[in-house]
């Protein structure tokens, strides 16, 4: 049995067009999008979550440490230092997800004398330089 290729194109177009959204019917109403946007300005947003990522250890993806580009984590890395105040042996780096600021963050596996961690960095923060350390670590000056 034959079917026309008329047919045969309708029946393979019709899943394709019943899941197509219906044009020009509308989600959201302008007044309940306003309402949805922040009214505060930027650097008040970061304001916001720097403070509620302080409530976490420093390093982690509740609270990724920020610095300023790769330069920004070299920079970093290069200050830190074990409790016994030797430079940790720092592993490769790879991404670790999205962190508490909204943007991919970075991991470093770290190794001290016979502890191993890791730390988390977000790098987008060029205006912020970063003066703790991590819990169990010191900062050279």
């Amino acid at each position: 049995m034959r079917i026309p290729l008329t047919a045969a194109i309708l029946i393979l177009a019709a899943p394709a067009v019943a899941q197509q959204p219906r044009l020009g019917a509308r989600t959201t109403s302008p007044e309940a999008m306003v309402a949805q946007m922040s009214q505060a300005s930027p650097e008040e947003e970061l304001q916001a979550l720097a403070a509620a990522a302080d409530a976490h250890p420093l390093g982690t993806i509740e609270n990724p440490i920020r610095v300023g580009g790769p330069q920004g984590e070299r920079a970093y890395l290069a200050r830190l230092r074990c409790p016994d105040g030797a430079a940790p042996r720092i592993g490769a780096r790879r991404e670790a997800g999205i962190g508490a600021f909204g943007s991919i963050v970075a991991a470093y596996e770290l190794s001290c004398a016979g502890a191993d961690g890791r730390l988390l960095f977000d790098m987008y923060h060029e205006e912020h330089v970063e003066t703790r350390a991590p819990a169990g670590f010191t900062l050279a000056p």
